[in-house]
């Protein structure tokens, strides 16, 4: 990522941005999404550098300005996907387990128009590339690779699923950070899934999405992921958290109104380089997997908080019950999150926010220095509660701050990366955004 050291007390005098824009250059790997980045995605802003918000139409402007450029004629519609910030519930979405996600008003936007025959072209804002591909090359995955793969792969779930495919020709932009742990590649497949379900006319409900762009995200591009990011983008509602059972897929939307309570969610960019995240994120679910077959149950979600002891004591590696004690306490964290919240206590989810973090990083070890740092300092300025976002090894922190005060736990967060040597890193604030839809 692009790293310039930042002068705190300049970056002080700069109120705090929603939207970080791009530099072309970038390419990373989210570590929820372990696969080539997704043409969706922009990368972060130079290092210490907060942007002012930008207008909401502009990204759906962008699209469309580049439909109509690629391909000479306006576009049918726009629809839009949000990234996601995981409030609670890390690695428990595979599990079968709760979470508890909101959508962010960072979007991406597909501008599309059907085509004749069964063929596809996406046009990518982002890396200015156009990719074709026919029905021979989405009948089975591998056959288009890159970030063209997140697209083909939605075609491909839908086929799969029985739907009359219409081709199509789409153009790409994107407001959502790349390599964040933002979910950049679920807000692709949901945007790219909105435009073929509306362009086809086909019988494909809300609540049915999410598992079909997932299937295109694991089976077809390669990524091992849950369903959490997929149902985020495709079923968060404006001002609620998403409190969604993995297993059964059944969805409670949860007020979660931070002006009222006087709150902010700071959203960190920790600007660490993503170490091993390809790997890692895969031993961690084969990890749980076995663990819930020692166990004798489905998945961990069937061990019980107040049967965890008894639980752990069954199994013989440390390595092992680290990884069983998250997942099971953690499942516990989203369940006494969303009972707060619905008793309207907003601020009181603060130290579960900061245990969910410690678990992360003793437990389950997906954590690096410089997302432990932006934490230890968001507490130290007084925040609420800080934890890491997403599949780890990189990405972003979210802190539970008080409104008035988003600033100054920003300018700490600056001061001890500065003393650390770190990269400088970015921020911006949430508010729970509304999924994928037309516009």
């Amino acid at each position: 990522m692009d790293a310039r050291e930042a002068d705190p007390a300049r970056h002080g005098r700069r109120r705090l941005g929603l939207l970080p824009h791009a530099h072309p250059g970038a390419s990373v790997t989210d570590p929820a999404h372990p696969s080539p980045p997704p043409a969706d995605a922009v990368a972060p802003a130079p290092a210490g550098e907060v942007a002012s918000p930008a207008p909401a139409g502009d990204v759906a402007d962008r699209a469309a300005a580049g439909f109509r450029q690629r391909y000479g004629a306006p576009a049918a519609g726009r629809w839009a996907a949000p990234g996601r910030v995981n409030l609670i519930g890390e690695h428990t979405d595979y599990n079968d387990g709760f979470v508890l996600p909101f959508a962010l008003p960072l979007r991406t936007v597909v501008a599309a128009a059907p085509d004749d025959g069964d063929r596809w072209t996406v046009w990518s804002e982002l890396t200015g590339e156009q990719v074709g591909f026919g029905a021979d090359e989405v009948a089975a995955p591998g056959r288009v690779a890159g970030w063209a793969a997140y697209v083909a792969g939605v075609v491909w779930a839908l086929r799969e699923a029985g739907h009359r495919v219409p081709g199509a020709r789409l153009a790409v932009a994107s407001d959502v950070p790349l390599g964040s742990g933002l979910s950049s590649s679920a807000a692709l497949e949901a945007a790219v899934l909105a435009a073929l379900v509306d362009l086809g006319g086909l019988d494909l409900p809300a609540e049915g999405r999410p598992r079909l762009a997932q299937r295109a995200e694991n089976a077809y591009v390669g990524a091992p992921t849950g369903i959490m990011d997929q149902s985020a983008a495709i079923r968060c509602r404006a001002g609620h958290a998403l409190f969604l059972d993995c297993r059964t897929e059944a969805v409670e939307h949860i007020p979660f109104d931070l002006a009222a309570a006087g709150l902010a969610v700071l959203v960190i960019d920790s600007r660490a380089p993503h170490r091993h995240a390809d790997g890692e994120y895969a031993s961690r679910r084969a990890a749980c997997e076995k663990a819930a077959g020692l166990l004798g149950v489905p998945a961990l979600r069937d061990v019980a908080a107040a049967d965890l002891d008894d639980a752990l004591a069954r199994l013989d590696d440390d390595e092992t019950r680290r990884r069983v004690r998250h997942v099971v306490t953690e499942d516990q964290r989203v369940l006494d999150a969303v009972a707060l919240l619905r008793a309207g206590r907003v601020r009181d989810i603060g130290p579960l926010l900061t245990a969910s973090h410690a678990s992360m990083r003793d437990d389950f070890e997906i954590t690096v220095p410089e997302v432990d740092t932006a934490v230890e300092a968001a507490l130290a300025a007084g925040a609420c509660g800080a934890r890491m976002t997403g599949g780890g090894f990189g990405g972003c922190v979210l802190a539970l701050v008080d409104a008035d005060r988003a600033d100054a736990v920003a300018d700490a967060v600056t001061t001890r990366y500065a003393e650390r040597g770190f990269r400088a890193p970015g921020f911006h604030l949430a508010t729970p955004a509304p999924g994928a839809h037309r516009l």
